[in-house]
């Protein structure tokens, strides 16, 4: 098939190269040359594991092309939307902004038998609406919501838990199959739905993933003011086949570019539709979660003996989660800065987000290397749990501390071996001896 992909951020990037894995002509359109220019010498404008490899090899077949000028679209029968929706300046709600200019550029090139797939997270009713506006020029609009997890995007295209299609057409569910076709053949499930549906799909499975964190972030709370062992707790949840035990690992808490912005944006949507109560709950997720970063502020100042002013804290992590250089929302940045803010000198290290971080948060000191950042720190914080951090040699890291004082915001490390190698270990939701 002919398909265009429009907007080539992080999933557009990721849907245009994956497409042309699957053996599609791909066209991805992008307002910005330079990032047009990057794509097409096969260089990503972020970090993913293995989507380089896919995009270098989709342009070497030549089925992947990349262009600044939305005419370039007009021979693809499937336009797969893929733009931001950020968080509004001036509210919760989402920005369609990019999303209502994306379509603006696509309408003189759309035409009978085409379809505009909408794979943006977008406040539940956009679709219809675009589709109202598409509707004079005889094409069609489908919902095509994506699941992406950051660090196994390719993973998650190619090899999705579920395809869901939200259609008014059955033409147009075949022409979804037919570019699936690859995957469908494997024996992913495919869910036919309406508009509305499809919308929800997406904001519901990230609002409920939201809530299983801050949980249990909630419980180690409690646990902290009980003696109570979070990790422990979570073993034991994670058990019970009702519960399960993914996204149950007490700690510093969520960020990034959607979990946070698209429960405030659903929230702000259900206010619109007159449904508000109904998502309440969601005020407490939000809240929950950012008062995790506050805690490990405190934590960290705690350990300093109630004076940050002066002392060094080393920070392992940056991004807001392993496997990526995403630096959106980052509750390892705001502690950091936060810490920063109160007068210490803040050191940072991560395997991949340095260069985003110090375009973000200038204001810190970047190290090297994880050893690096730890030279002469009065306490070390493990706020993002890369590999490289988590089977890192406590008595090597000792060497080079002041103080050896760990706070492991991630409860990712080996409490024992760090114990042992002579570190005063402190975790969220964990007794302190």
């Amino acid at each position: 098939m002919r398909i265009s992909v429009v907007g080539t951020g992080y999933l557009g990037a990721t849907h245009a190269a994956c497409m042309a894995e699957l053996g599609h002509e791909v066209v991805g359109l992008d307002a910005d040359p330079a990032k047009v220019a990057l794509l097409s010498r096969g260089e990503l404008p972020f970090w993913e594991p293995g989507l380089d490899d896919v995009l270098q090899r989709a342009l070497a077949t030549g089925r992947l092309a990349f262009t600044a000028d939305p005419a370039d679209l007009a021979d693809a029968t499937l336009h797969f939307l893929c733009v931001g929706t950020p968080q509004r300046a001036d509210s919760p709600a989402a920005d369609l902004a990019q999303v209502n200019a994306a379509v603006d550029s696509l309408l003189p090139h759309l035409g009978h038998g085409r379809v505009l797939v909408g794979k943006s997270t977008v406040p539940v009713g956009t679709a219809a609406s675009i589709a109202d506006r598409v509707a004079p020029t005889g094409a069609h609009v489908a919902w095509n919501p994506e699941f992406l997890r950051e660090g196994h995007a390719v993973e998650d295209t190619l090899r999705p838990d579920r395809l869901v299609f939200g259609v008014r057409d059955a033409a147009d569910e075949a022409l979804l199959r037919e570019a699936y076709a690859p995957i469908i053949a494997t024996g992913v499930p495919v869910l036919v739905t309406d508009f509305a549906t499809a919308e929800l799909v997406k904001v519901s499975a990230n609002a409920f993933l939201a809530t299983k964190i801050s949980f249990i972030n909630a419980m180690a709370e409690v646990c902290e003011a009980t003696g109570g062992d979070i990790v422990t707790l979570s073993a034991a949840l994670g058990m019970d086949p009702r519960i399960g035990p993914q996204f149950l690992r007490a700690g510093l808490g969520f960020g990034g570019g959607c979990l946070p912005k698209d429960i405030r944006a659903f929230m702000a949507r259900a206010g619109e539709l007159g449904v508000d109560e109904a998502l309440m709950f969601l005020r407490d997720i939000d809240d929950i979660n950012l008062r995790r970063r506050q805690h490990t502020v405190d934590l960290a100042v705690s350990a300093l003996n109630g004076s940050p002013a002066g002392r060094t804290v080393a920070v392992w992590g940056a991004a807001f989660k392993p496997e990526s250089d995403d630096v959106r929302d980052s509750p390892a940045l705001h502690v950091a800065q936060a810490l920063h803010d109160a007068g210490a000198r803040v050191v940072v290290h991560d395997p991949r987000a340095m260069d985003n971080a110090q375009r973000l948060f200038p204001s810190l000191e970047y190290a090297p290397s994880a050893l690096a950042a730890a030279d002469g720190a009065d306490v070390l914080l493990l706020l993002t749990e890369w590999r490289e951090y988590v089977d890192a040699d406590p008595a090597e890291a000792w060497r080079r501390m002041r103080h050896a004082v760990v706070i492991d915001a991630r409860n990712a490390l080996d409490t024992e071996s760090w114990r042992s190698a002579g570190w005063t270990y402190r975790a969220l939701g964990r007794p302190a001896s």
